[in-house]
């Protein structure tokens, strides 16, 4: 072979390469004592045994500073479940890496934040199902949960962690927005996020009984506008709408490949967190290959980079670079190509066919939850 030509084509390889990865998803685990009928982790989990073990976890660490990661958000499953948690965040931390624990809290005990606050953790993301006990311990399943959030929120603050609360909503509690601010403010959280339910992973089977109303995204919509306005310079609040009553799709994971990356429990490395759902595709693994590698050269990272995989209707799209085609994993689900427009997309020839099955189902009366494992 032509060594001009080898170099020539290296160089072509490194300027169409991705930028850096700025932040990644570690699943510590897919064990959970909840049971929440919108987990959005794969139906078939992995076990305990075929987890990464402390040291290979640090080597992904090591790995994802070096190839330019800056925020490390610890996941599960519930994370708290591994009792490495601290010795690896603290090695997280010796990397200059940002640590964001993202807990249901349950496992979590006073004794454990303070390890975890003299380890290095920077930030708790704690999720909430709703603003009571009743209704928060019967979306998650777990009897006890809601309390023990409220005890977790109260360590973290004296812990000197900052807070954000999670709460995902859908029919059963979207009308509890308001509510859900003010206990943000109560639990002297920095930051909510108000994410409406994507309906992937176990949330799929549960679509009649989630699927929230026009009606009340119209009323969260608002809510959360005047929110903003009342507690600006008090309280951050993100808001993920409902996709399937969006105009457009939102820029899933800020594009393919592009912002992020995941890293499941038995150390498969993902571009998002459902990327799974896509039969097409197949994953490497970091007991295989450097990260690094993995980012930059994998076909399944570089599968719908830049602009050569879109279809004509999103090429020609003035958004094109806003939401660089919608989400893979929903085009997949709802039109059963993950290469097409994503049918959330109001130019998409299938939103019509959404709207109204969308609207079908938000007129079921059903409140009946199939739970997690259950």
């Amino acid at each position: 072979m032509n060594d001009s030509v080898t170099i020539a084509d290296d160089a072509a390889r490194n300027i169409l390469r991705a930028p850096p990865p700025m932040a990644m998803l570690a699943e510590l685990t897919h064990r959970c004592p909840l049971a929440c009928p919108y987990c959005s982790n794969p139906i078939e989990l992995t076990r305990a045994n075929e987890e990464l073990s402390t040291e290979e976890w640090i080597g992904v660490f090591k790995q994802a500073a070096a190839l330019g990661v800056l925020h490390l958000h610890l996941s599960g499953g519930e994370p708290a479940a591994r009792r490495d948690l601290a010795e690896l965040t603290k090695a997280a931390a010796s990397f200059g890496l940002y640590t964001n624990l993202i807990t249901s809290g349950v496992g979590l005990t006073e004794a454990r934040i303070n390890n975890l606050a003299d380890a290095g953790l920077d930030h708790v993301q704690l999720s909430i199902q709703g603003v009571s006990a009743e209704g928060a311990d019967w979306i998650s399943g777990y009897e006890g949960g809601y309390e023990r959030k409220i005890a977790v929120a109260g360590w973290v603050d004296k812990a000197r962690i900052p807070l954000t609360l999670n709460a995902v909503c859908h029919r059963q509690n979207l009308d509890q927005v308001d509510d859900m601010i003010t206990l943000a403010i109560r639990l002297k959280a920095r930051r909510i996020e108000v994410a409406t339910v994507q309906f992937h992973g176990w949330a799929e089977r549960n679509k009649a009984a989630l699927m929230p109303t026009r009606e009340q995204v119209e009323r969260a919509t608002t809510t959360v506008d005047e929110a903003r306005e009342k507690y600006q310079g008090i309280l951050v609040i993100d808001y993920v709408p409902a996709d399937y009553y969006s105009t457009y799709p939102k820029a899933c994971m800020g594009g393919w490949g592009r912002v992020g990356l995941n890293v499941t429990p038995s150390g498969r490395v993902l571009p998002c967190h459902a990327a799974e759902t896509i039969p097409s595709l197949s994953f490497k693994n970091v007991r295989e290959g450097s990260l690094s590698e993995i980012w930059y050269e994998s076909d399944a990272f570089n599968a719908y980079r830049g602009e050569d995989w879109m279809p004509e209707l999103c090429r020609s799209c003035e958004r094109k670079k806003v939401d660089f085609g919608g989400c893979r994993c929903q085009a997949m689900a709802l039109a059963g190509d993950p290469g097409a427009t994503d049918p959330v997309c109001v130019k998409s020839p299938l939103r019509g066919r959404l709207t109204r099955e969308t609207d079908q189902l938000s007129a079921t009366s059903s409140v009946t939850l199939t739970y997690r494992g259950r």
